[in-house]
């Protein structure tokens, strides 16, 4: 089966967030299981000589221009990566923005052409997807510009739609719509704006996200930021499918972010990763007290404003040690550090680090991911591959992916818990230390590290998601 994933970033070429990790891994699981699956994608900040091999040049009819495209070529692990060659992208320092605060007045021309563009590319060099995977709000025009296009070349090509964080939808004046030269539709519009996002829920042929519980919470009104009347008449149309992770990437034998490496079967070498994490982030060394970590983004969503105001009375009341690591809203920085300086069991560090990242996951005894919402969640499923127990709010993908051990004993591989509020926090802190002083934790751990969550089990449900639309479409010739 033919896919094209079109996207805004993609790893190892450019990344903001999850959405890159995701598009970056997903293609080569689909490939190991006999697709043919390429991405298209910008390239950004990126001389023209250095976006790989020309490929073809398409030309993309804007209302007040045409604007010439270069697509470029390059293959990484097996998958073709098309790149977009734009001075809307190329010229520009950002993704989206120069900064993340700043984005471009100009991102709904921006990715317009982005969809445009991936429609142009697939005729001219004569390759047809039976599916166009489309990501997010910046891919969310393409299944209605394919649908207006009607061209004999896409028959039967058919179009899904994942939405990865529904609070990002991409709205942009109605005015803006004109500026893309095609015939507006009232399913593109809310509340008086263009809806980037709400166009891929209407107009594509399935809508996934990345976890089943997410998926119901966004039909939910708390959780639908405005589209749950919208997913709800699509619900048949809409699943939920959990992310994986990159097991060669994130794997405790083989990490060369570590200092000894330790596997499901022989453990005992964690240990010394966590004096390794210790000594790093300058908490005193101790085998015995369980040491909790956070790595976020340090906002309210990630649920710091329940964890600030017990972490002073947690941090001098039991014996643990915390370590923090992250960056965002200059208020929580600021409360953390002054509840560090005041005590040497925790440490926080306003940084972006993969390589502390990963020392981190691997050294801690327990994780913290006390969420707001969370649409699928990474960390929790490092934290599990490294025997570190995640301790996490009952929601999104974390419902999905962590089992508490009181619930069931013998299947448990974390905390999981409800509310969202100081209490609960210090509640499940306490069952993390009474755990962790139990003969049982080291079952525990093992079979933490024994969850499979690599993208192979995740592609087999895309290709299931893939193949029931294209067979829809055979059916329907036949009748």
């Amino acid at each position: 089966m033919n896919i094209l994933m079109v996207t805004s970033e993609a790893v190892p070429f450019s990344k903001s967030g999850g959405l890159a990790d995701v598009v970056g891994s997903l293609p080569i699981a689909l490939n190991a299981k006999g697709q043919d699956c390429r991405i298209i994608v910008p390239a950004y900040n990126t001389p023209l000589e250095e976006a790989g091999k020309l490929v073809c040049k398409v030309s993309v009819k804007m209302l007040s221009s045409v604007e010439e495209v270069e697509i470029r070529l390059k293959t990484v692990n097996k998958v073709k990566y098309y790149f977009v060659c734009h001075p809307y992208f190329c010229d520009r320092l950002g993704i989206y923005g120069d900064t993340s605060f700043e984005p471009y007045a100009d991102n709904f021309e921006r990715f317009s052409v982005l969809c445009k563009a991936a429609l142009e590319l697939c005729p001219t060099i004569k390759w047809k997807p039976d599916v166009i995977h489309c990501h997010d709000w910046t891919a969310g025009l393409l299944p209605y510009f394919l649908k207006e296009k009607n061209s004999p070349f896409y028959k039967g090509t058919k179009t899904v739609f994942t939405i990865h964080n529904l609070a990002y939808q991409g709205t942009f004046q109605r005015m803006d719509f004109l500026m893309s030269d095609e015939k507006p539709h009232e399913n593109l519009f809310k509340d008086g704006q263009v809806n980037m996002l709400k166009a891929g829920v209407a107009f594509s042929d399935f809508i996934t996200t990345v976890s089943p519980t997410y998926a119901k919470e966004i039909q939910g009104e708390e959780q639908g930021c405005g589209l749950d009347e919208l997913l709800r008449n699509r619900k048949s149309r809409l699943k939920g499918i959990v992310n994986g992770i990159d097991v060669k990437d994130w794997d405790p034998l083989h990490d060369p972010n570590i200092p000894v490496h330790f596997s499901a079967s022989r453990p005992e070498k964690k240990a010394e990763v966590k004096a390794a994490v210790q000594k790093e982030f300058g908490l005193p060394r101790s085998a015995n007290v369980p040491l909790f970590a956070m790595i976020s983004r340090l906002a309210s969503q990630k649920g710091f404003d329940a964890v600030i105001p017990c972490l002073e009375t947690m941090l001098r009341t039991m014996k643990i040690q915390f370590v923090i690591i992250g960056t965002g809203d200059s208020r929580i920085e600021r409360e953390l550090r002054e509840i560090a300086e005041r005590n040497e069991n925790l440490s926080v560090n306003i940084l972006f680090s993969n390589k502390a990242a990963h020392l981190v996951e691997a050294g801690a005894d327990f994780f913290l991911m006390p969420s707001r919402y969370e649409p699928c969640g990474l960390n929790q499923l490092y934290s599990l591959r490294y025997g570190t127990i995640p301790i996490v709010r009952k929601t999104g993908g974390l419902a999905d992916t962590v089992v508490d051990i009181d619930e069931k004993p013998d299947e448990g591989t974390g905390l999981l818990f409800e509310e969202l509020n100081p209490d609960e926090i210090v509640k499940h802190i306490k069952r993390a230390v009474e755990l962790y002083n139990r003969d049982s934790f080291k079952k525990v751990i093992e079979r933490a590290m024994k969850q499979d969550f690599s993208w192979s089990a995740s592609a087999a449900e895309y290709i299931k998601v893939y193949e029931k639309i294209t067979k829809d479409n055979k059916k329907g010739e036949r009748k």
